[in-house]
């Protein structure tokens, strides 16, 4: 079958992977300063930043509509045998139900909620391109996928907690102490709903080191293939050298990415967040 792979833009893939795998993204909604934008279109995760560090108000983003994925969908549907579109997990987004609404409209569009965001989403697409690449039918991909979405593991570590404060996901107060006590909250996704798991304590880096200690503490369990090393914008290069060179020295991956989280993880979680995102056996 001749099968088209799509995401949302919350997953996170560089442009050289979805360029590889032919990957189509529908991007969300950024509102900034009072003005809409379209996720990696004509906003990224730096004029987030800047906005905020400038004293304007967090950013926030809203779920792609309707007849953006109807609009989306007709491009490929005459190409295409099938259309396999991975959301973000409809515990965090709309966008799920809304591709859903849109899919009825087709007779060959699949829709796929990957209960996950980021990379860790991305790892659900890329395994979607991999086995179109292998010639597998669009129904033996979907329960392929379905199969590996509860295994795929995604958290990030926190450096601040003030976007979340001023995006109403905690207090000011928790989020000053939080600050003043160099505590770094490492944030999970679990059964497709974001979790606080373990707080760290120290500076950033052996903050870091010690998350990914944990994370990759049974490299047994770990699926090799791929690790995403996804995180927001101005993390100094030498503290991700180091973070490669630890992840390298846990498990041996076939292939670590280091991607840039976009716009949904910098609205929400800041400057100097990262995450480690695998796939279990």
């Amino acid at each position: 079958m001749n099968i088209k792979i799509t995401s949302d833009s919350t997953c996170d893939l560089s442009a050289e992977i979805l360029q590889e795998y032919d990957i189509s993204i529908v991007p969300l909604y950024v509102e900034k300063g009072g003005e809409m934008f379209r996720d990696g279109v004509n906003i990224k995760p730096e004029d987030i930043f800047n906005h905020v560090s400038n004293g304007g108000s967090i950013c926030s983003t809203a779920a792609a509509n309707i007849a953006d994925y109807t609009s989306f969908f007709e491009q490929y549907i005459d190409k295409y045998d099938a259309i396999i579109h991975i959301n973000i997990g409809s515990g965090f987004s709309s966008c799920y139900q809304n591709a859903c609404i849109a899919a009825q409209e087709f007779n060959n569009v699949y829709v796929v909620d990957s209960k996950n965001l980021s990379s860790g989403q991305g790892h659900v697409v890329v395994e979607a391109a991999i086995k179109v690449l292998e010639g597998i039918s669009a129904e033996k991909i979907i329960e392929h996928l379905n199969n590996i979405i509860p295994k795929v593991r995604a958290s990030f570590l926190l450096d601040r907690l003030d976007y979340m404060a001023k995006g109403g996901r905690c207090s000011s107060i928790v989020a000053l102490g939080s600050n003043l006590l160099k505590i770094k909250p490492c944030i999970e996704v679990v059964d497709g709903k974001m979790v606080v798991g373990k707080k760290y304590r120290g500076p950033l880096k052996k903050c870091l080191l010690q998350y990914l200690e944990d994370k990759l503490s049974a490299p047994e369990r770990i699926i090799p293939e791929r690790a995403f090393i996804t995180h927001t914008a101005f993390l100094d290069k030498e503290t991700l050298d180091e973070i490669k060179n630890a992840v390298n020295q846990k498990v041996i991956f076939n292939d670590v990415y280091e991607t840039d989280a976009g716009c949904t993880i910098t609205c929400h979680c800041g400057q100097n967040t990262l995450g480690i995102l695998f796939i279990e056996k």
